[in-house]
């Protein structure tokens, strides 16, 4: 076992986020600062910040509606920190991101497989959102030109993004169903055909959905829904 794979399904955070630890110095093998290139037996004394980080023995998951103005990172010095604005029985991580001026749906836990496994791009889960988007300069309404070239892909950095699906809700809203996951996506895309997003939420993960779920509140997710991702995922 990596350290980073340790380290995440321990429940401290992702394996990148693991990586990025390492390489800052906060983490301690033994008492000695561990570097990206130390060896890792998975017998050592493993600390974080000169907390003792141990194997948890029992996975969490928690769904949470969460509102504009969070920030998904888990920085203690951040005061718009998710950690600040969600008690939770014990620490978990987010699984992935949704940016500070969106809302809506996450997924946390402290299982550190489980999260490898969504985030990681070749298995391409479907997250789905609900977008309201308006025109930079000319008066028009989304429209069916705007839903194909939004499905059929758009540019961004050189890269044409993955095909996705996009219904028309109004003039000025539509959902998305991606399975891709670049920084900003929607905004991105919309802002190359000349709109900018004014409101971005997140409805679905996987087969997970908002449902009654207030904003800013979160629940367990129940063993029926634990069974079916798992067995969506893995198999």
């Amino acid at each position: 076992m990596r350290l980073t794979q340790y380290l995440s399904q321990a429940g401290v955070c992702s394996r990148k986020a693991a990586s990025r630890l390492i390489a800052e110095g906060r983490v301690q093998l033994n008492q000695k600062t561990a570097t990206p290139h130390t060896p890792f037996r998975g017998d050592e004394s493993v600390t974080v910040d000169g907390q003792r980080v141990l194997l948890s023995e029992q996975h969490l998951y928690v769904l949470y509606n969460k509102p504009v103005g969070i920030d998904c990172n888990c920085r203690a010095d951040d005061p718009a920190s998710i950690i600040h604005h969600l008690t939770l029985p014990r620490r978990l991580f987010p699984v992935g991101r949704i940016d500070k001026d969106s809302r809506g749906l996450m997924l946390l836990t402290n299982d550190g497989r489980l999260c490898h496994r969504l985030l990681s791009p070749q298995y391409e889960h479907p997250k789905q959102y609900e977008v309201q988007a308006r025109p930079h300069f000319q008066n028009s309404a989304l429209n069916p030109e705007f839903k194909k070239k939004m499905e059929q892909g758009v540019v961004l950095d050189g890269q044409l993004t993955q095909p996705c699906q996009v219904t028309l809700l109004s003039h000025d809203r539509f959902k998305i169903c991606l399975t891709q996951g670049l920084n900003r996506q929607i905004r991105r895309m919309c802002r190359a055909l000349g709109y900018h997003v004014v409101d971005l939420q997140r409805t679905h993960i996987l087969q997970l959905s908002l449902d009654e779920l207030a904003e800013g509140e979160w629940r367990h997710l129940t063993r029926s829904e634990i069974d079916a991702i798992k067995a969506q995922i893995f198999q």
